[in-house]
């Protein structure tokens, strides 16, 4: 909203001073200052009202270090990550820019999901929360709807550089070049990276060739899913998924910022995608609000996020991603979440092969997710946080080093 009021101030009026709206960078350093002041601002009253209104958790004693300590603490103040993502993007970015309008409708859809999960929980008194049915279709609906629009949306392009040869690459030098609508991804540590998935079709026929949105969607489906459950099970320490989310935010912060420039993304030799500049506002602003949340976050906890915010931080991880073509990236770059995923997965599989082949269900971990083993092998939980920060930290850095690394 003030960037609109701003560029009319200076286009009009003329107004000295009011041109710096125009810079991405500018607005993307306010969004950041304006989303941990309001983390700040508003934190402290937002715990105070939880707490007055006895919405705590719920612990049930698995014998994990100072486990019972946390019973009562106050949850759902995932709301205050989706307030400091919220307001500075509405003041600072452009709001008829179609990335920023689906990061906006993918934050509000998942953060009013994880609400009604919390609600039910905490204010119901219902220990299972939304039935998981209704979290998926909820979470498959989102997907539908952003792979939907990026598919179709003639907003949506990408830029290609014709060469003088008449041939076209998807990233020159040269000044002649299209805006086109390919749905091409990344592919890491290859030199010819780029991956049309529309080539995974090409001999099935001109049906298939043409409707590859039948393929498109449900990866785009399967991705959000994925992301927004592995930051839900990551949120299980404090601090744990709101570090690692702002590590990874500032990692994709990085990408919107190359991708949205074009002589940069030429010099880097990745893809160019026209307006994706703009997302480094909401980057920016998600950073600040995972950081600011951490204040109150960080061991020991005075709130927790609850899946308001959990949920709506993974799916805003996989948008992102999935809207700057680097979701081929997502294992490594969100490998923490994997991991816990991972952890789960097999746990649980296993218990049930070993239960079914020797009568007796066995694990492999103590417990999952992972985090929980490393708390029954006696690791403090700032230990076990502070080094899934770090992990995070080098898979963050592998990721951006595969911009020149093919």
């Amino acid at each position: 909203m003030l960037y609109y009021f701003f560029n009319y101030l200076y286009k009009v009026h003329h107004l000295p001073g009011t041109g710096v709206f125009q810079y991405i960078s500018f607005r993307a350093a306010l969004a950041v200052v304006t989303s941990l002041i309001i983390a700040q601002f508003f934190g402290a009253p937002l715990i105070r009202a939880l707490q007055r209104r006895q919405i705590g958790e719920t612990v049930r004693d698995l014998g994990l270090q100072g486990q019972i300590e946390k019973k009562g603490t106050p949850t759902m103040g995932g709301l205050i990550i989706l307030l400091a993502i919220l307001v500075p993007v509405l003041l600072f970015a452009k709001l008829d820019n179609i990335y920023i309008v689906l990061m906006l409708l993918s934050t509000v859809w998942l953060g009013l999901i994880g609400f009604v999960d919390d609600y039910i929980k905490v204010v119901k008194k219902d220990k299972e929360g939304l039935a998981g049915r209704f979290k998926v279709l909820g979470q498959v609906g989102l997907g539908i709807t952003v792979g939907w629009v990026l598919f179709f949306s003639n907003d949506v392009t990408v830029r290609q550089y014709a060469l003088p040869n008449g041939a076209f690459s998807a990233v020159d030098a040269s000044t002649v070049y299209q805006d086109v609508k390919l749905m091409i991804t990344t592919v890491p540590f290859l030199k010819n990276n780029e991956l049309n998935y529309g080539d995974l079709f090409a001999t099935a026929g001109d049906f298939f060739n043409e409707y590859y949105a039948f393929f498109y969607i449900p990866i785009v489906i399967l991705i959000i899913t994925a992301v927004s459950n592995g930051a839900n099970i990551t949120d299980g320490l404090d601090g744990l998924a709101a570090g690692t989310s702002a590590i990874i935010g500032i990692t994709l912060a990085i990408f919107c910022f190359v991708s949205g420039n074009a002589l940069l993304a030429d010099y880097l030799d990745v893809m160019f995608i026209p307006n994706s500049g703009e997302l480094v506002i909401f980057c920016t602003a998600f950073v600040g609000a995972c950081v600011g949340f951490l204040w109150y976050n960080s061991y020991p906890a005075q709130v927790f996020m609850g899946d308001t915010g959990s949920l709506a931080i993974g799916g805003i991880i996989a948008v992102l991603a999935i809207i700057v073509r680097k979701e081929l990236l997502i294992p490594v770059l969100c490998g923490v979440f994997l991991i816990e995923n991972l952890s789960v997965m097999v746990q649980v599989s296993y218990f049930k092969y070993t239960k079914r082949k020797y009568g007796e269900g066995r694990r492999l971990l103590r417990m999952s997710p992972l985090h929980h083993h490393y708390q029954k092998l006696g690791y403090h939980e700032s230990k076990i946080v502070s080094r899934f920060w770090i992990v995070s930290i080098m898979l963050a850095v592998l990721t951006l080093v595969t911009l020149k690394l093919r």
